[in-house]
């Protein structure tokens, strides 16, 4: 099941978490208490921000909602985890974190050095949290990791303890 979340411009524009904090704080509490055997629950991000017709930018490339989604990632670091991979959230949230250049026919080109510095940063934050809350299985780490562009094999896990 996914779980949306309405971000509005009063939000953005004063980098109100509030709306966030009452969706994401009981999904992750749905998270840690579900069965093994019923899916994760999921995110997904609406964003209402008006704008001028002939305003060309891509969301990820307004100040205001790349900021609001910094401090979102500070608040809840572990926040990939429950984004709805398949609509594209993945995606999408990097993009608000890592620079990158957008094509109308190539799509979002992430920064390599930036996404590299995230994806390794984003293993270590979540491999950290999965084991505090005994989430042992290494399978979405990887795949988050595959849908980024990289392959990390069990070595590497074994090699950081996770």
């Amino acid at each position: 099941m996914t779980t949306n979340l309405t971000l509005t411009a009063a939000d953005l524009q004063n980098l109100n978490l509030s709306s966030a904090q009452a969706i994401i704080d009981p999904l992750l509490k749905d998270l840690l208490l579900k069965s093994s055997a019923t899916p994760d629950p999921k995110l997904s991000f609406a964003i209402d921000l008006p704008r001028e017709p002939q305003d060309p930018r891509e969301l990820s490339e307004v100040p205001e909602v790349r900021l609001w989604f910094i401090r979102l990632d500070a608040q809840y670091p572990w926040l990939p985890y429950v984004l709805d991979w398949e609509a594209g959230e993945l995606a999408r949230y990097v993009a608000m974190l890592v620079p990158h250049q957008f094509s109308p026919s190539e799509g979002i080109q992430f920064n390599p050095e930036a996404l590299e510095i995230f994806m390794m940063h984003k293993v270590f934050v979540l491999a950290n949290w999965m084991q505090q809350h005994n989430i042992t299985s290494r399978t979405k780490l990887k795949f988050m990791t595959q849908m980024l562009g990289y392959e990390l094999d069990d070595g590497f896990f074994e090699l950081v303890g996770i």
